[in-house]
């Protein structure tokens, strides 16, 4: 009798293995407790930040001609703060009309975050700068900016029941972060699969020249692109707000890094032209759990950043190692009898 196990994304197969190895492993040193429903569930609370920072970064690279967002917490940060210093003078009493302050701050937040992804898409497409360089200077530019409106400090934000729910309620079980997280994660990635722009940015990303040969505006793509990510960013910054109930301007130091570790790990091509938003999801989960698993052994919090920067370095060194090094046939078959 012969099994037959296809392997049409290795990248995504290896992802797999690495979450059941992490869980596997947590699960064996806190003696099962690491299973319990509510470790899940703040799990699942905590992962959107980061996931939502990773897709902006994702697109970014796929777009290809160094592309990378270096900008998004920072753009994140600023979009609570403006909306959290604007809201009280939009409402002057948010218990009154509760729904009136949530929609006003998520408003007020998407548009800053737009804004804010525009000025690094007209940077980089008309502009003519290195997206590398052009969003570390705008991420400063956003983290500045964020100071000054907040004095350096953290800043309150009127607690009330709509926007308290985005960030802390559960629907069924399932923390509210995390259902918007994979609703836009799923939006993107029938985006990039099945619409013009998908397709567009994936052969940008694989040969630009091919690309302005067929037609195709990469001014508009990239400006695009980048604005996408800036809304992504800004949706991170709701969902920040509302969990902590405060807005900071260095908020989350270390999620740049993260988010970059993310969407390589992810197999993402550093090159453009790849990624697919599934390995981004399973990404995503196996640093998260990699986290947990941190607190869990009460690791502090420099070797974790050491080893954030390590693990980057070594998924960066073997990006440049293609899957069909191993596995000739991107249809390949192992075979056991």
């Amino acid at each position: 009798m012969t099994m037959k196990l296809k392997i049409s994304d290795p990248q995504l197969l290896f992802l797999l293995v690495i979450n059941v190895a992490i869980l596997l492993v947590a699960t064996v040193f806190s003696h099962g407790d690491f299973l319990d429903i509510y470790n899940f569930q703040s799990m699942a609370s905590q992962l959107p930040e980061l996931g939502l920072l990773a897709i902006g970064v994702a697109l970014a690279m796929i777009s290809g001609n160094g592309g990378i967002d270096l900008s998004g917490i920072g753009l994140a940060n600023l979009a609570g703060v403006v909306a959290a210093a604007a809201m009280p003078l939009l409402v002057a009493a948010p218990d009154a009309a509760p729904w009136t302050y949530t929609l006003g701050f998520i408003a007020v937040a998407l548009a800053t975050g737009l804004l804010g992804g525009a000025l690094n898409g007209w940077l980089i497409s008309r502009g003519n700068l290195t997206p590398i360089l052009c969003t570390l200077g705008t991420q400063m530019i956003f983290t500045g900016l964020a100071v000054v409106l907040t004095n350096g400090s953290s800043l309150r934000i009127s607690v009330v029941d709509p926007i308290s729910a985005i960030g802390n309620e559960s629907v069924l079980g399932v923390p509210i972060p995390f259902i918007i997280f994979v609703a836009l994660l799923l939006l993107v990635g029938w985006l990039m699969r099945y619409s013009l722009f998908g397709i567009k940015l994936y052969l940008l990303g694989t040969n630009a020249r091919a690309a302005r040969y067929s037609g195709i505006s990469q001014n508009r793509l990239r400006f695009a692109t980048y604005v996408i990510s800036g809304v992504l960013a800004s949706v991170a910054g709701i969902i920040i707000a509302a969990r902590t109930a405060s807005v900071k301007a260095d908020y989350g130091n270390s999620y740049l890094l993260i988010a970059i570790l993310i969407a390589v790990m992810a197999g993402v091509r550093p090159q453009g032209g790849y990624g697919r938003m599934v390995c981004l999801f399973f990404s995503a989960l196996a640093l998260q759990l990699l986290s947990s698993t941190f607190n869990l052994l009460e690791i502090s919090n420099f070797f974790r950043d050491c080893a954030w920067g390590l693990l980057l370095l070594c998924f960066l060194a073997s990006a440049r190692v293609s899957w069909r090094d191993f596995f000739p046939n991107s249809k390949a078959q192992l075979r056991k009898s």
